[in-house]
């Protein structure tokens, strides 16, 4: 089979992989709340709930980072389906708000620890930063797909079935990942005596390239979490049906997926840095004009492109993280970047919402807007760090 061939092979089951246990815990993820409301829970238990499937990652991340850094895929990633498959079993099982609770920590924790297994393993198919940009466009695919299939597939159950038997859907789906991941060939084993040597993840935060990249990472996946919390409540004080909010929304995470679509194209010819850079500066730009729109159709444009501007993000930053980590510590790296987005998730609606509560929710989009802003410098440091063949601090 050809090198290219077996590649991409090896990349459609990796998306297979994370489909599945991604697919699964957004499809729990979405129905627990439903099921918690219906049992007559309030908006603060739902709040608490939602919360664990970001909290346990929090705590995992690191470990599971070493982990990855210390194994090959099959082993991690049968561990995470269990834990995936256990969650939404023990809730197909006994339905009620405890168990939910449990469920989202074994699903949201495994799922993360899960991504950055397969990150980490895509990593190491590349030869070259060409190859890698790539490689990680396609990888970008997959959180979209999932965030579609889980929540879809749920849904249709609870209408045909009931809230049980869409449990023990996503626990199937979940099982599937097993499937996929028999498919992807191991990798050479790291040396052991250097992920023991290593130290202290935090360690890696001595870097100044490694800082910069994390800060610019946070802003702009703070930019997503501001859009999704933030564009509801404009939308209402507008006047916007909820239907049509929806629709925007729906808009903005169509166009983030158009995009990564399209990226396996165009990476060969442009560096990670311009890619941030772009994305900083026109983020930014968006977000000043943003609450100047006073239509839907105006606000729908805006959605549209700050689309278009934060898809191709993730694959940039995943690009490059991988060059400036040794290859032993790469799984360590990934931990400290999923600790940085779950934060921004758990802390984005508490922070911006006392701020809007404080100065009005148009003002939200121009504080993210200067934060961002103030953030492009960050963003086009690294071009002197990918300029000099990612060497040195």
């Amino acid at each position: 089979m050809k090198p290219e061939i077996r590649l991409n092979r090896t990349l459609a089951c990796l998306i297979g992989v994370q489909v599945c246990i991604n697919g699964c815990m957004a499809g729990v993820r979405m129905a627990a709340p439903l099921l918690a409301l219906r049992m007559g829970q309030g908006a603060a238990a739902v709040g608490i709930l939602l919360a664990l499937f970001a909290l346990v990652q929090l705590f995992l991340s690191i470990p599971a980072g070493r982990y990855a850094d210390r194994h090959n895929l099959r082993n991690p990633v049968t561990l995470y389906m269990g834990l995936t498959v256990l969650g939404a079993g023990l809730a197909a099982a006994w339905p009620i708000f405890p168990v939910l609770c449990v469920a989202a920590m074994l699903c949201g924790g495994a799922n993360g620890a899960a991504v950055i297994t397969l990150q980490r393993h895509a990593g190491r198919l590349a030869d070259d930063p060409a190859q890698l940009k790539k490689i990680f466009a396609w990888i970008a695919i997959a959180p979209s797909i999932a965030n579609f299939v889980g929540p879809f597939a749920a849904g249709l159950v609870i209408d045909l079935a009931g809230f049980r038997a869409c449990f023990a859907a996503m626990a199937l789906l979940a099982a599937c990942s097993w499937w996929a991941a028999r498919h992807v060939p191991d990798l050479p084993r790291i040396d052991p005596k250097e992920t023991r040597m290593s130290g202290s993840a935090w360690d890696l935060l001595g870097g100044s390239r490694m800082r910069m990249l994390l800060l610019v990472n946070w802003l702009l996946t703070s930019c997503w979490d501001v859009h999704t919390f933030v564009l509801p409540v404009l939308g209402h004080e507008r006047g916007i049906s909820a239907s049509v909010i929806g629709i925007i929304l729906g808009l903005f995470a169509v166009a983030a997926t158009v995009v990564r679509l399209f990226l396996p194209i165009v990476v060969a010819r442009v560096k990670e840095w311009a890619v941030i850079t772009g994305a900083t500066a026109t983020t930014a730009a968006l977000f000043g004009v943003y609450p100047l729109m006073q239509s839907s159709w105006t606000m729908a444009v805006c959605s549209i492109l700050l689309g278009f501007s934060l898809g191709g993000v993730q694959p940039m930053v995943m690009s490059m993280l991988h060059q400036i980590t040794p290859v032993h510590r790469q799984g360590e790296a990934l931990g400290l970047r999923m600790i940085s987005v779950n934060v921004s998730s758990i802390l984005t609606p508490m922070v911006f919402g006392t701020v809007g509560a404080a100065i009005g929710v148009a003002s939200v989009f121009w504080v993210v807007g200067v934060m961002v802003a103030c953030g492009t410098r960050a963003a086009w440091e690294l071009k002197s760090w990918s300029d000099a063949g990612h060497s040195g601090d």
